[in-house]
Formats: structure tokens, sequence, C-alpha cells
């Protein structure tokens, strides 16, 4: 069962946070996600906006993992299946399911559509695991938790550069 948190401690906790950050003295920290059967990390500061996993408009002659695209609030945005992208399952679409705009700081707007988000974590939690030499450039980084599970950490650049990613036609 989840730890309950009043809202006086969550605020206290986030003002901490803020004042840290903006003192420069913060770690930076990294945003959990669910992709499939697979843990991701996602640089806070690479990553975008979260949002609801919304009706999306399908795209004829696109590649199985290119979802749709999104209006959110007046933007379109490309959205990959980041699970079938990645070779598993596609995405079930439940209220767990989540959209992570992630092209924005890099000038493009693209993003996830990921099983569920698992918060923020912590660097200092996890140990660095030999990268995946099967893996594309995005995805070969991975890292160990204190109970053994491994999560890979997403490089956005390297996606938002990967030319398959870029390529939706079929």
């Amino acid at each position: 069962m989840a730890k309950k948190t009043s809202l006086r401690d969550f605020q206290a906790y986030l003002a901490g946070r803020l004042t840290t950050a903006a003192q420069g003295r913060g770690a930076s920290s990294w945003l959990g996600m669910r992709v499939g059967e697979e843990n991701w990390l996602i640089d806070l500061s690479d990553s975008g906006e979260i949002v609801q996993a919304l009706k999306l408009t399908p795209v004829p002659l696109t590649r199985p993992w290119f979802a749709g695209i999104a209006n959110i609030r007046g933007s379109l945005h490309a959205v990959a299946d980041f699970s079938v992208f990645c070779g598993g399952a596609p995405t079930p679409r439940n209220n767990n399911t989540r959209l992570l705009l992630v092209g924005s700081k890099h000038g493009s707007n693209a993003a996830l559509l990921v099983t569920r988000m698992l918060g923020l974590k912590n660097p200092e939690d996890f140990s660095a695991e030999p990268a995946d030499p099967a893996a594309p450039a995005w995805g070969a980084v991975r890292y160990a938790d204190g109970q053994g599970d491994i999560w890979r950490k997403l490089s956005v650049r390297d996606l938002l550069a990967d030319n398959d990613f870029m390529n939706i036609g079929v």
C-alpha cells in the first residue's frame, strides 16, 4: 500500500526541492515510466509535459508504431507507441496510459505513448549496469535499482536524431 502524505508535507517537500534546485545544489532527477514490460528513465530536463492519452487521429501509410496525431491545446504532436517502436506489444489504452511530450526542448512536436508514469527517481538510488550492445544509442544505457530491477535510460536527443524514429512512412 502506498504511503500517504499530507498536502502540507508534500508542499514543504516541493518547496525544499525548488529551493535546492534554485541554489544549484540539487542533483538531477529522472522521471520513471513503464513502457510495455520495461522500466525506462528519462532526464527530467528532457521530459516535457505529461498528458492523459487523448483520442489520436490515425495517419494512413505510416509504420505500425506510429500511433497518430494528437491535438494538445492547439498544437499537433506526432505520437509514437514507444512499446511497439522498441519491439514490444501495443500499449493498452486505459486510465494509466499517458502521452509524454518529449520533443519541444529540441524543436520537435513528438510525443511518446507509454503504459504509465512511475514518478520522479533519484539517480543516487541507481547503479550503472553494462550498456546493452544490441540496443540503439538512444536506449543502450542501463541502470539497476535497489531491488535489482533493470531500467533503460532514454536519450531524447539521440531518439530524435534516429532516422528510424523520424521516418514514419511505410
